[in-house]
């Protein structure tokens, strides 16, 4: 063999060689990248706001807190108002909200915050059983009466003869806002000052306990209860089925508002609650996903 020869074989053998230890390069790189997980999330995250959607953010941070053990997470209730008061005035990270924030606060508050829909949350009318046994449904009409007090006893919807007590919500409560929007037509309900509040697991042990108490909560909390008894809304039973095909109108989004630029803790737990992977456990606790709505309605954007 010549010398050419010899030289030109030495340059093919080391091109081989080449092309073998960049290939394993690459194959070193890409395990790496598919072995590594995202690193852990550290800091504090307060939030306050709607009890209805309290459950969810609860559930959410407990799962959340075991992939990420060094983050502290301290939520509470207090009504959508209160919520979007608190993150406006940076107290809290998170105003939990049942209505856009728009409602609750002034344009110049509002535009200072970031809206993250949610989910989308149902809210059923309940009753005491006693009323349950013969009440099945009223009309929106019928139930602005009996809310705003027009018709005080239960006679006066097909009820047996029996006055009407009323479990009220303040008017902070954004289910309250959304109840009035869409189950009564719009009307100032009154208020029992002597059963009013807007923690709903309180309002839903109220009803249970008063004979001819009616009041509403979230889907959610009735989900594992059965104290209370549910009036269909005409005739259209308060289901995530009916929500989702548009047959039954009381419902809206849940809204967790921040400021525009969240630490990243915040940022990475609501990033976590819209993931797939926590996706599944949202029709778990009794809400919707907003994905399923099967019918567009501009009314509730």
């Amino acid at each position: 063999m010549n010398l050419k020869s010899k030289w030109k074989k030495l340059a093919v053998t080391a091109m081989a060689l080449g092309i073998v230890i960049g290939a394993m390069g690459c194959g070193s790189s890409n395990n790496a990248a598919t072995d590594s997980k995202p690193a852990a999330v550290k800091g504090n995250i307060t939030g306050s706001g709607s009890s209805a959607l309290l459950p969810l953010v609860k559930d959410a941070a407990e799962t959340f807190k075991k992939k990420n053990p060094d983050v502290s997470i301290s939520l509470n209730a207090g009504g959508s108002g209160m919520g979007l008061k608190q993150v406006s005035e940076g107290s809290v990270d998170m105003g939990n909200s049942d209505v856009p924030a728009n409602t609750k606060l002034t344009k110049e508050q509002a535009d200072k915050l970031e809206d993250h829909k949610i989910c989308v949350m149902t809210v059923a009318t309940i009753v005491n059983k006693d009323i349950a046994a013969t009440v099945k449904s009223l009309t929106n009409q019928q139930l602005a009466d009996i809310f705003t007090a027009k018709v005080t006893n239960w006679k006066e919807v097909g009820g047996p003869d029996e006055p009407i007590t009323l479990v009220t919500r303040p008017k902070t409560s954004g289910t309250r806002a959304l109840f009035a929007k869409y189950a009564i037509n719009g009307a100032e309900e009154a208020s029992n000052k002597s059963l009013e509040t807007d923690n709903s697991g309180l309002l839903l042990q109220s009803v249970a306990q008063n004979k001819g108490a009616i009041g509403y909560v979230a889907l959610p909390y009735l989900t594992k209860n059965d104290t209370v008894g549910t009036i269909a809304i005409n005739n259209v039973a308060p289901t995530l089925e009916n929500t989702y095909s548009g047959k039954y109108n009381v419902w809206d989004y849940e809204h967790v508002y921040t400021n525009k630029s969240p630490k990243a803790a915040v940022k990475a737990f609501i990033d976590y609650m819209l993931s797939a992977d926590y996706g599944k456990r949202i029709e778990e606790l009794g809400y919707g996903v907003s994905s399923k709505m099967q019918v567009k309605d501009t009314a509730h954007e």
